[in-house]
């Protein structure tokens, strides 16, 4: 499967980057292309299943897809895999210093969809515009 990665510095320190990341709901806000979460009773843990709203080429726009948990350590890495997508994110975040966090997206998905390389990309802008907590006024 192609593989695609983008790596940028968020100014915000880890805890906060991982307190967004981590509240199931915010997925939409970051996502490109999920405009909504339904986590299961687990919320954020391996191997829970969620279902998300948003466009897709091999199913009905208005049927959810399932989101599959496949990984998570607190405040430093969640993969996930949206299945009807054939689609596997990880997102590892590593502390700089107190205040920013880099954060490492990667992102294999199967070769038909291959022009959502510009993806990992456009995911960290969206988290970065949302986690600006140390951000100099």
């Amino acid at each position: 499967m192609p593989r695609y990665a983008a790596e940028r510095v968020l100014l915000a320190p880890v805890e906060d980057v991982w307190a967004f990341v981590a509240e199931p709901y915010h997925l939409s806000d970051w996502w490109p292309g999920i405009s909504g979460v339904e986590p299961d009773r687990r919320g954020l843990a391996a191997g829970a299943r969620w279902k998300v709203q948003g466009p897709s080429y091999l199913r009905k726009p208005e049927t959810p897809a399932v989101l599959l948990v496949r990984a998570v350590e607190p405040r430093r890495l969640f993969s996930f895999e949206l299945l009807s997508e054939h689609l596997v994110a990880e997102l590892a975040l590593r502390p700089v210093d107190a205040r920013r966090t880099e954060a490492a997206l990667t992102v294999e998905f199967a070769w038909w969809n291959i022009f959502r390389g510009t993806l990992p990309k456009e995911a960290l802008t969206r988290l970065y515009d949302l986690v600006q907590t140390a951000a100099e006024r």
